[in-house]
């Protein structure tokens, strides 16, 4: 069975960061995307997908994005119950994040910390290796005609 989410949309308010009993880090936060229908005057209407994120996607996303924010997301449902505070059953179907992406800076007002351009999902793939020659050009190289495709 598939269970595969991928969204991008808008933080709808800051994301909210909280930790386990257990020491695990959580983040709940809620994006609005786009339908593809509209309505009788034309407009869009918007979902508003609840969201959450675990440990260092959680950090991530609390670090870098809020309100307001493009952000992609993927993921898969869940479907949750609970019992609220009336004694009614809730139930409650989020997507649970596996890649958070932001997809936009903060505007300079609201920037909470610095974002590096080049690496926007918080993790490094490759390590820097600090043996190796750095005086490498990459801003020209050598190719003949015959090297190229068309």
């Amino acid at each position: 069975m598939i269970n595969q989410v991928v969204l991008v949309g808008r933080l709808t308010r800051d994301p909210e960061l909280r930790r386990t009993q257990s020491g695990m880090t959580v983040c709940s936060f809620t994006i609005a995307v786009d339908n593809r229908s509209k309505n009788a005057n034309g407009e869009r209407s918007a979902s508003f997908i609840p969201c959450t994120a675990w440990n260092k996607s959680a950090e991530f996303i609390s670090r870098f994005a809020g309100k307001g924010m493009l952000v992609g997301v993927e993921g898969r449902l869940n479907q949750r119950s609970y019992e609220n505070k009336e004694n009614r059953q809730v139930t409650v179907v989020e997507v649970i994040c596996d890649n958070v992406q932001v997809l936009e800076r903060r505007s300079d007002e609201n920037r909470k910390e610095e974002m590096p351009l080049a690496d926007n999902t918080g993790y490094h793939a490759d390590p820097v290796n600090d043996d190796e020659p750095t005086d490498k050009n990459v801003d020209s190289f050598d190719v003949t005609d015959d090297d190229l495709p068309f």
